[in-house]
């Protein structure tokens, strides 16, 4: 029997029907209003069909003066609670469930949707001048940002989504309260790691007070930041703890922030050059799952259902991961764009790995190839890659087939107008 089928009981008494999750990924489909559209709704029937057990949504934002970029849909009050309602009822349409993952991006609020970022210390996100310098909160703000998780998530109950996940990771606003790095600040939201937990285990407990016991919430962490000074992996698994003593029902596992992405890859890639046998298998698995190795300690420290997203392709280490308990969760993100259907077919046995469309993405050889050492090109060719998965999730949403032959170059052009594009309508 594949072990990836089985369901899961969440601690809240809410059970998915698999271990597949169809990991967030921004989508950048909604309207200049910032609302839901049609695209949200064929995009996610065509994934809830698919048959992951769980679909996690992307950004959906606390607040629509602050996003991580132009697209997102934002969910702060009922104007638009149909939109929203819309897409749940598609979304569900296979029996999954939903969650809406809820955010705030911080410093990580690109220039083009607004000027004047705000983050727990004004710190500069060193990215080429796409970000502003960012504004310190002051007390008052960071308890109306807590409130706004709060009335989000009681607005995604009400819309029909299943659950909701608080993004705490990748460098947003959560992640930067965690870091010392973002977070300099000397009063009771900064300092100690009790402090810095402060903010996210304060929105833990406003959004579940909104949600009630029965709903469930979910969190995504970085298992650390892979930056010197940054968020490590000893406070995550202390913070881990603190989360798993306020009844959160499923923990996700990542890692990085914009400045240092290894939710993208750039920290997996270190398995290779083994010829056989189960030397080759284990390097399968470090260069696949390269956050499983911290789930140990992250999941015995929290007692609650662990989710590790990043990497996995082989059906093989995904069944492993599971079946030694490392995680209770697959999630898989990337396959999706180019298969809909990945899920059930990896469920069926019908699959033994999905694709690495990313090792063949790059923007060339020589001066545009991935192994420059420039770190500016290196970001170009992250965003070659993001956008070419952009372009594929379009095309879903379009009701449209993948375009695997569509080229790095391409996507690099196509999401930067794009993101450009969508920032200047709205305005």
């Amino acid at each position: 029997m594949n072990n990836l089928s089985s369901p899961l009981s969440l601690p809240c008494g809410a059970v998915l029907p698999n271990r597949i999750c169809k990991a967030a990924m921004t989508e950048g489909l909604a309207d200049v209003h910032d609302r839901p559209t049609k695209a949200h709704q064929t995009l996610y029937r065509r994934w809830s069909r698919g048959g992951a057990g769980l679909l996690v949504t992307g950004n959906v934002m606390v607040d629509k003066r602050y996003l991580e970029r132009a697209g997102n849909a934002v969910l702060e009050d009922d104007t638009a609670l149909a939109m929203f309602e819309a897409w749940a009822q598609q979304g569900t349409i296979g029996g999954n469930h939903l969650w809406m993952q809820i955010n705030h991006p911080g410093r990580q609020c690109a220039r083009l949707v607004n000027a004047q970022p705000l983050s727990p210390s004004d710190v500069q996100l060193k990215l080429a001048g796409l970000f502003a310098r960012p504004r310190a909160l002051l007390e008052h703000e960071i308890l109306d940002i807590i409130q706004r998780f709060a009335t989000t998530a009681a607005l995604a109950k009400k819309a029909g989504f299943t659950g909701v996940q608080i993004h705490s990771a990748h460098g947003y606003l959560g992640s930067q309260f965690l870091s010392p790095i973002t977070n300099r600040r000397n009063d009771q939201w900064g300092g100690s790691l009790e402090n810095r937990a402060r903010f996210l285990l304060a929105t833990i407990d406003a959004v579940r007070k909104a949600v009630g016991p029965e709903f469930p919430v979910g969190v995504k962490l970085n298992s650390a930041d892979f930056q010197k000074g940054g968020f490590t992996l000893e406070e995550c698994i202390q913070v881990a703890q603190w989360i798993g003593e306020r009844g959160i029902d499923l923990l996700e596992i990542s890692g990085g922030t914009y400045e240092r992405v290894a939710f993208l890859g750039e920290e997996g890639e270190v398995g290779g050059g083994v010829s056989s046998g189960d030397a080759k298998r284990e390097s399968t698995r470090k260069r696949e799952a390269y956050f499983l190795e911290y789930a140990d300690a992250i999941s015995k420290a929290a007692k609650i259902p662990v989710m590790i997203t990043g990497g996995f392709r082989s059906v093989s280490v995904m069944q492993s991961a599971i079946e030694s308990g490392q995680c209770d969760v697959i999630g898989l993100a990337r396959p999706f764009c180019v298969d809909p259907d990945i899920a059930q077919k990896i469920l069926d046995n019908t699959v033994v790995s999905t694709t690495r469309d990313e090792d063949d993405l790059n923007l060339g050889k020589g001066y545009w190839g991935a192994q420059s050492p420039s770190k500016t090109i290196q970001g170009l060719n992250n965003q070659g890659q993001a956008g070419w998965y952009y372009y594929q999730i379009v095309r879903l949403a379009r009701n449209q087939a993948a375009r695997p032959d569509f080229t790095a170059r391409k996507a690099l052009l196509w999401h930067l107008s794009g993101d450009i594009y969508r920032a200047l309508r709205r305005k």
